[in-house]
């Protein structure tokens, strides 16, 4: 049996795209839409203070595309504390305007490979990584990501030495763009239906191209690389949501 990678985690995460009914908010009384937008932009007051006792962290990005046009990105300790969120959610009178479009479960995760501290919780620096305050840039861009277990060529089957090398080539790579993108990754196998998710942040939304691009050809990527649809966003502030709404 090959031997598997050590992980230790921090906050769950959940990625929840949302589609908008327009047609529905423009038919709503001015009253109606008044009272959504009062709805979530308490409900969002509310998670602004989970943030601020540092036991959680959020962002809502409008998406752009065909795919989705509102993610909410949520961390909290505990799975429990992520489906309450989804249900405080549903009962504002906001969610009623919109209609799931996809949806992502993991866990931020951080794995040995480059590991050290023999307590990993005790490290300031690691612990900033397990609960982060998301960063609020100006833009976003998610996938969901897997590697490869076919017949001939099978990520898993690697020896240990072996993936360590690829993935610290890998990290070199992106090592120029570390102030330019900032990045959460969770990992999600027994989650979701892939292995990981990868969150990026940027004040320049070229920044995610050239990133990506250049990762494209390192190994780990180009031959073990699987990976599914991307969401760009922009950052949607709460002064913004009234006229962002506005009919």
């Amino acid at each position: 049996m090959n031997q598997a990678m050590k992980t230790i985690e921090g906050w769950y995460c959940l990625h929840d795209f949302r589609m908008f009914d327009w047609e529905k908010w423009k038919s709503a009384s001015e009253e109606e839409r008044e009272h959504a937008i009062y709805e979530i932009k308490e409900l969002i007051n509310m998670w602004d203070r989970i943030e601020s006792d540092q036991k959680g962290s959020h962002s809502v990005y409008t998406i752009v595309g065909q795919k989705a046009d509102i993610m909410f990105m949520i961390l909290r300790p505990t799975m429990k504390e992520l489906n309450k969120m989804e249900t405080e959610f549903s009962k504002t009178s906001f969610a009623n305007f919109t209609k799931p479009a996809y949806s992502y479960l993991s866990v931020i995760e951080k794995s040995s490979y480059s590991q050290v501290a023999t307590n990993p919780y005790e490290d300031p620096a690691i612990r900033a990584k397990l609960y982060p305050i998301i960063p609020k840039t100006e833009y976003v861009c998610f996938y969901p990501m897997s590697k490869l277990r076919g017949e001939n060529t099978n990520w898993f089957m690697l020896p240990m030495e072996e993936r360590k090398r690829l993935m610290f080539e890998h990290i070199e790579t992106g090592r120029p763009y570390t102030d330019q993108v900032k990045r959460i990754v969770t990992g999600s196998v027994g989650f979701d239906d892939y292995e990981w998710g990868v969150t990026l942040f940027s004040n320049e939304a070229l920044q995610f191209k050239k990133l990506i691009y250049e990762t494209r050809f390192d190994e780990v990527s180009a031959v073990y690389g699987i990976f599914g649809s991307f969401f760009i966003g922009n950052l949607l502030k709460q002064e913004e949501m009234e006229q962002f709404f506005h009919i």
